[in-house]
């Protein structure tokens, strides 16, 4: 019994790992999501019962059970070094001539790489060529670099780049990384395989976790780059698994030890009993790599001559912009081992590579002031006030210092000249402060102690990044709430935007979402631009918006981390406010897709006095604070419904349907509708100018409905 026991777990693993691989990797499914989900589930009960059977490299053991109490540095095995950057190609050129002059004149043939030019001798340099010398050109991924050590075959360690020499474990997170293997494709691995790559997060995935903050109030991360490196710091791996990177391999190290960082021909056993395979160029190797389980960037080039290095690097400036990914320039590395051998290191960078990067749209100014605003959730945020400039087709005149921990890495200073970009080719933000230009009369900027709304003493818990005002009275809180309460997504009342609701704080008229309730046209029409007709449309749409359901009033209670989709998801667990403010912490984190900080979050709300007295308010004003109780009669016919049990997605602008109105019909007829497209996605409603999201559902083989095609199903 024991031995069937061993043998099924371990087939369950295989074929787990073999269908991982070939959805993560290869991007081409070998089985339903539903057969994966139940394979997964019997692994995970098998395991339960027979836990001394569990191993380092099986499926489930992806996602640590425990958050990190802290990182620990280890030295590399190899030294990280990083590339020597050529802004241009003339620089690239320059390099060439570097490398050139350390060795003798070459005439050597190709050595791997394209079938039809295996033994094809390279033009010399006079004619263009590279003299017998290829280069392999991939992108350069905008990402953190990592280092994965392999032993027999399992991945054992996963190490961040630090400063080169040594670096963090962070291999729980690592795990969580669907495009790492766990353990290497090949039934006779080397006892040691060391792999370097670049982790990174999708434009889609960077985009939807930075709207995941907005709606919980949260500071958004400035470009995929920092989202990456901050997502692989965090000590709880949950957390990770849930931002979705992804990996990009690019080097590899066989019996790779302590120091041993020269390049060298690589001998591999591929299976038992077979010849030994030779590896002799960077283009080998990389198909090795994607052999034994790895992603490898698709768009990478062998070159024969200059002419193509200059070719790629040109059509891939334009062509990026349509990548799913953020890439800041192109990595030549020389093709062959042995000459890289042969060329080795400097103290900083390897001779037999570069990184020929794109100009970025960067331009010097001057700081005139930084300003700092107060958040609805009381976060800080420092914000440069600039010399106005030209930037990427735009004006300029303001840039956002995200926290304090970035204003003392810049050591700003009022007056400074500093160097400006478009972060993601969109936010503009200080990339560096120009010391040298600083005038003698320049002060350096410190965050306030105080909020610069209410004058109240602000505070910087551990662990975090950001300043927040607590008090529950600041103008600046209140302001930001009342508008997020009004916005679309929450209540809708539509007329309130940013100046009435700072006339509404300025003048006392309202302290609170509740006192929206209170306003009578009398009252608007004192305030600026505001006629009768106008104050008494805007009480109308504030009395409508009692109609909004309970889970749009959760939230626009602005709970932070508590998104719209959230709601949903409690209000579908908890029926209506008594049993949400009385449950406790652990219950709430019992709702499918609520994680702990955000339980956390909504218990710790329900049990300050003054919100307890806000909803106490909001219910005698005749706001829905609970769920409609369907009777018997149509419980029973809910089953018969169109969309009974389905999931959808909204993308683009439909033709005559409001996004709303779309998520009305569907849900009354028994659907249920998420932002996100995922494996659990049934069908995806497109419109015009649909984005990322279609992309993804087709890659997963979601049915895809036009509006009309929605209504039709609907009326029939």
């Amino acid at each position: 019994m024991q031995g069937e026991i061993e043998q099924r777990i371990a087939k369950l693993r295989q074929q787990l790992q073999e269908a991982s691989y070939a959805y993560y990797v290869l991007d081409a499914p070998l089985m339903a999501d539903e057969v994966y989900d139940r394979l997964y589930r019997e692994l995970q009960e098998l395991e339960s019962d027979y836990p001394h059977l569990i191993t380092a490299e099986s499926p489930t053991q992806r996602v640590g059970e425990k958050p990190a109490a802290k990182f620990f540095s280890v030295k590399h095995n190899i030294p990280l070094y990083s590339l020597e950057n050529a802004f241009n190609l003339e620089e690239f050129a320059k390099w060439q001539e570097r490398w050139q002059r350390v060795l003798p004149p070459l005439t050597l043939p190709y050595q791997g790489g394209e079938p039809d030019k295996e033994t094809e001798i390279a033009p010399p340099l006079s004619q263009g060529g590279l003299g017998g010398v290829s280069y392999v050109c991939e992108l350069k991924i905008d990402g953190s670099a990592l280092a994965l050590t392999y032993e027999n075959g399992i991945l054992v360690r996963g190490v961040t780049r630090g400063d080169g020499i040594t670096g963090e474990d962070i291999t729980q997170n690592v795990k969580t990384i669907r495009s790492i293997p766990l353990k290497l494709n090949s039934d006779n691995p080397p006892p040691i395989v060391e792999v370097r790559g670049e982790a990174f997060l999708s434009l889609a995935v960077f985009a939807e976790i930075n709207r995941e903050r907005e709606q919980a109030g949260e500071q958004l991360f400035a470009n995929p780059r920092n989202a990456a490196a901050g997502t692989l710091r965090q000590l709880d791996s949950k957390i990770v698994d849930k931002r979705r990177l992804d990996f990009f391999a690019y080097t590899l190290y066989l019996g790779a030890g302590e120091g041993e960082a020269e390049p060298r021909e690589l001998r591999y056993q591929a299976e038992p009993g077979n010849e030994e395979v030779s590896v002799k160029t960077q283009w080998e190797s990389l198909e090795l790599l994607r052999e034994i389980g790895f992603k490898v960037n698709p768009n990478r080039k062998l070159c024969y001559s200059l002419d193509e290095v200059r070719e790629y690097y040109e059509y891939w400036d334009v062509e990026r912009q349509n990548l799913p990914y953020m890439t800041d320039g192109v990595v030549v590395k020389i093709n062959s081992l042995s000459l890289q051998q042969q060329l080795g290191f400097t103290q900083r960078f390897p001779r037999w590579a570069i990184a020929l990067k794109y100009p970025a749209a960067e331009v010097p100014t001057i700081v005139e002031a930084v300003t700092v605003q107060v958040g609805r959730t009381g976060a800080l945020t420092p914000v440069a006030e600039l010399k106005p400039v030209q930037l990427a087709g735009t004006t300029v005149s303001r840039a956002s210092l995200h926290n304090s921990d970035r204003l003392a890495l810049l050591n700003l200073h009022i007056g400074d000249t500093v160097v400006v970009r478009k972060a993601g080719e969109i936010i503009p933000e200080v990339v560096r402060v120009l010391p040298e230009l600083r005038p003698q009369n320049a002060r350096f900027f410190e965050m306030p102690v105080c909020c610069p709304e209410c004058q109240q003493p602000v505070v910087r818990e551990k662990g975090e990044a950001v300043t927040r005002c607590i008090n529950t009275s600041c103008p600046a809180i209140l302001r930001g709430s009342l508008i997020h309460f009004c916005s679309r997504d929450a209540l809708d009342i539509n007329g309130v935007g940013e100046k009435l609701v700072q006339q509404w704080v300025d003048r006392n008229l309202v302290n609170s979402v509740a006192d929206l309730y209170d306003l009578t046209a009398e009252k608007l029409m004192n305030l600026e631009r505001m006629g009768r007709k106008l104050a008494e449309k805007l009480v109308g749409a504030i009395e409508q918006s009692k109609s909004q359901p309970w889970s749009r009033v959760l939230y626009g209670l602005g709970i932070r981390h508590v998104g719209s989709v959230n709601a949903q998801l409690l209000v579908e667990r908890f029926a209506n406010v008594e049993d949400l403010a009385k449950a406790s912490a652990a219950s709430i984190e019992g709702v499918c897709g609520i994680g702990p900080e955000i339980a956390q979050s909504v218990y710790r709300w329900f049990q300050v006095p003054a919100n307890q007295s806000l909803i106490d308010r909001l219910n005698a004003a005749g706001l829905q604070l609970k769920s409609e109780v369907k009777n018997q009669q149509q419980l029973g016919s809910s089953k018969n419904l169109p969309f009974s049990g389905k999931v959808f997605v909204i993308t683009g602008t439909l033709p005559s349907l409001k996004r709303d109105e779309a998520k009305d019909l569907i849900q009354k007829a028994g659907g249920k509708v998420t932002n996100s497209v995922s494996s659990k996605t049934d069908y995806l409603v497109v419109g015009e100018d649909a984005g990322s999201k279609l992309e993804k559902a087709r890659s997963l083989g979601i049915t895809e409905l036009s509006e009309a095609e929605l209504l039709s199903i609907l009326a029939g």
